[in-house]
């Protein structure tokens, strides 16, 4: 006996003896709703053993997939530019580099030459200091030795000595100054003696007690004069 269709299927035209017939197995409820089919129990033989290498690394790589997925997109792609973005990253590599030692080196040399200025500036002021205590120390000697030139007592041996000291002074930039006829200058003079004369037309020195020395423009000792000035 033949079983209807149950969802009226129509059959194909010129169906013979055994015409195709089409079943549904699927089950229905009584809510009209399809049951699902029951799905599989493990026997107790299966149930103990370990799941399969290959079932094993498929749920490692699903868990890896899902934590990856949970995190930055971006965090595990690992690659370098290549090409032409490797070269362009490079060449801007390079000048920075080359910028930051460039500065670095112009620091350097604006500190050396400041610091070379500074010490050329220090030696000479020392070598000023030294020259002006030793002139200082000599001054009495050559006191006494400008006073034997005006008297005419030294000559000979003496005199000879005398130019060469004269030369040397001169070689620290030791300059001999004041003279009668020079115009009184307070800044070099220190006038011990004052007169008038009705000649006089401005202040001059009209004597000499001791002469004055320099150092460049550096008065170490003024020189000691008389004064002549107009009435």
């Amino acid at each position: 006996m033949t079983e209807e269709n149950p969802q009226g299927t129509p059959e194909p035209d010129g169906s013979g003896e055994h015409p195709f017939q089409f079943r549904d197995k699927r089950k229905v409820n009584n809510s009209g709703e399809q049951s699902r089919p029951a799905e599989p129990v493990a026997s107790d033989d299966a149930a103990g053993e370990p799941a399969s290498t290959d079932e094993a690394a498929s749920a490692a790589e699903s868990a890896e997939a899902e934590q990856q997925a949970s995190g930055d997109p971006l965090e595990g792609l690992d690659f370098e530019p290549s090409g032409d973005a490797a070269e362009a990253a490079a060449v801007l590599k390079a000048q920075a580099e080359a910028a930051e030692h460039l500065d670095a080196l112009q620091r350097e040399r604006a500190s050396f030459t400041n610091y070379r200025n500074r010490a050329l500036r220090d030696q000479e002021a020392a070598r000023n200091r030294g020259v002006q205590d030793v002139l200082a120390a000599l001054l009495p000697v050559l006191d006494d030795i400008e006073r034997a030139k005006q008297h005419g007592e030294l000559s000979g041996a003496m005199a000879a000595i005398a130019e060469k000291l004269d030369q040397n002074l001169q070689k620290f930039g030791v300059e001999r100054f004041g003279k009668v006829g020079e115009e009184f200058d307070p800044n070099l003079h220190e006038a011990l003696m004052h007169s008038t004369s009705a000649d006089a037309t401005s202040a001059t020195v009209n004597l000499v007690v001791e002469p004055g020395y320099k150092i460049g423009d550096k008065v170490v000792r003024a020189a000691r004069v008389g004064v002549v000035g107009p009435e």
